[in-house]
Formats: C-alpha cells, sequence, structure tokens
C-alpha cells in the first residue's frame, strides 16, 4: 500500500513538473515573439528618424516633386500614430512608407546632383540598411511566432494554452503588389 502512496505521489509530481515546465516554455516563447516585434519597432523608428532629413536633402534638388516628399512625410506621420500593439497597421503603413521610399531613390535618377550630394548618398544607404534590418526583423518575428503557435496548437500545448488564454499569432505578411513579377521589355 505504501508503494502505491509513492508512486501516486511521484507521478503526481511528474505530472506537475511537466505541466510547470511546458507552461514555462511558452511564456518564453511569447516572450521571444515580442522581443522580435520589439527589434521590428525599433528599426522602424530608426528609418523614421532618417527620414525628415532625407527629405530635407532632397527639398532643395527637386521642388517640383512635392508631392513625392509629402507622401512619405504623411506615411511616416501615419506610422507614427499606429497604435504600439496593432502589428498588421503598423506593417501596412510601414509598407506604403517603404513603397515612398522608393519613389524618393528614384528621384536621384532624375537628378544627377541630387545623385552626387554626400549626405543624400549617405542617407540613402542608412535606408537601404535600415530596409534590410526591417526585412530581417520580419523573418525573425515570423520564425519566433512559428515557434509559439506550435507549441499551443501541439500537444500538451493544446490542452495548456486555452487554459491561461495563450492566443495564436499571426504571421507578417509580404503585400501582394510586392508579390508580383516585374515586368521587364527589352
Amino acid at each position: 500500500m505504501l508503494w502505491i502512496i509513492l508512486i501516486a505521489i511521484l507521478l503526481a509530481a511528474v505530472v506537475v513538473i511537466g505541466y510547470i515546465s511546458f507552461y514555462n516554455g511558452l511564456v518564453r516563447s511569447r516572450n521571444w515573439t515580442d522581443e522580435a516585434w520589439s527589434q521590428i519597432d525599433v528599426q522602424l523608428k530608426r528609418r523614421n528618424d532618417l527620414i525628415p532629413n532625407l527629405v530635407e536633402t532632397v527639398k532643395g534638388y527637386a521642388k517640383h516633386e512635392q508631392g513625392t516628399l509629402e507622401n512619405v512625410i504623411a506615411k511616416r506621420n501615419q506610422l507614427a500614430a499606429v497604435p504600439s500593439d496593432d502589428h498588421e497597421q503598423t506593417m501596412a503603413v510601414s509598407n506604403q512608407l517603404s513603397a515612398g521610399l522608393k519613389d524618393i531613390f528614384a528621384l536621384a535618377e532624375s537628378y544627377p546632383d541630387l545623385k552626387a550630394n554626400q549626405q543624400f548618398g549617405q542617407l540613402m544607404d542608412e535606408l537601404t540598411n535600415s530596409e534590410n534590418k526591417i526585412a530581417y526583423a520580419r523573418q525573425l518575428y515570423n520564425s519566433s511566432a512559428v515557434n509559439y503557435n506550435n507549441k499551443i496548437e501541439t500537444f500538451p500545448g493544446n490542452v495548456i494554452a486555452p487554459a491561461h488564454n495563450f492566443q495564436r499569432i499571426n504571421y507578417l505578411e509580404t503585400p501582394e503588389a510586392e508579390k508580383a513579377v516585374p515586368k521587364v521589355s527589352f
């Protein structure tokens, strides 16, 4: 009889320890995903801080391209106004801002003096670097989200996660317009 009680206590301890361990793993995975989002946020802020300098540099060379510059500033301001917990909206506005920045980069081709401007070149390099870091941070976020989602959707996570209100995390996706194959003519 004593052996049965000891075995039951041992089994209960193993179950409790396993439960606690798995719960802590879910918390760690969710925190890694939150940290990955934070990295995206840091890179978006870095890019947003560079934009006013870029716009000021371009203004002197491309006065009649005011609409392009105003669009970039408007998207930057819109991005700053998005609530920090609205990841989908943040990335949607960020993608629109990236498109606007591509338009500014294209202006350099039309204005050789602008292209030769050292400050403009440095700002373009910094923004390109920021865009690359944002892309990497998006990949890291999606990898973290996959890991987290796998944990809450597989056993025993699919039993433990709902009891503690762990929710599935959506992935960041590439907008359809960016997936389109560019038309090339020779």
